[in-house]
């Protein structure tokens, strides 16, 4: 039996990595064996072209360019750890995926998304996520969480404009495929984030029994 691929979406300062914890003891306490991974990361080739993308000096990037840096990650993150893990029963709880891509390089900067979604057939054929979170919040506060941490890597030097069209983008994609996606308001008390992603995890597992 494949594993389940699980991943999670939002736009800066969400706490993704915080609520990744809350899945991951979620998946330790079933008893679920899983690995945890990144996009764009993963893989050693994969952290070097993610430091190539989140550098600030690399301000001249062009959006096309950023674009197949992303799937270049992708598909050595699908060859050499997804896929593997997928194919012996591991579930995959993995930071950001496609949607990203579509949410960051086509909402965000602009491009064709019918060009995003052929380079997404040529790197991952029929492969998907069987469910993603997204974790919503108004992008004002994210950024304001974003810049108490300290320095701000070239994504997070964003305008502000930027990361409202990358939520809309999110947004947009959770509302055409409900039965994919589970949309979280962010901003709530961590408690109460926490209590609505275990909600939503216990249900995608009674639908997938």
């Amino acid at each position: 039996m494949k594993g389940k691929f699980i991943t999670v979406e939002g736009t800066e300062g969400v706490g993704k990595t915080t609520n990744i914890q809350c899945i991951a003891s979620w998946l330790d306490e079933r008893g679920i064996a899983y690995i945890s991974t990144r996009e764009p990361g993963g893989t050693a080739l994969g952290e070097k072209i993610r430091g190539l993308l989140l550098d600030k000096e690399n301000t001249g990037m062009a959006a096309s360019a950023e674009l197949l840096l992303m799937f270049a990650a992708r598909a050595q993150h699908l060859e050499e750890k997804i896929i593997p893990a997928l194919e012996v029963g591991t579930w995959v709880l993995c930071d950001r995926f496609t949607d990203a891509t579509y949410a960051y390089q086509g909402f965000g900067r602009g491009l064709n998304l019918e060009h995003i979604k052929r380079l997404e057939a040529l790197v991952q054929g029929d492969l998907h996520p069987d469910f993603t979170l997204i974790l919503d919040i108004d992008p004002e506060l994210g950024m304001s969480r974003v810049r108490a941490r300290g320095e701000l890597d070239r994504f997070e030097s964003e305008a502000l404009e930027f990361f409202d069209r990358v939520r809309a983008g999110y947004r947009e994609r959770a509302s055409d495929n409900p039965s994919r996606y589970c949309l979280v308001d962010a901003s709530s008390p961590l408690a109460v984030v926490q209590e609505h992603i275990v909600a939503a995890l216990n249900a995608f597992v009674g639908g997938a029994e």
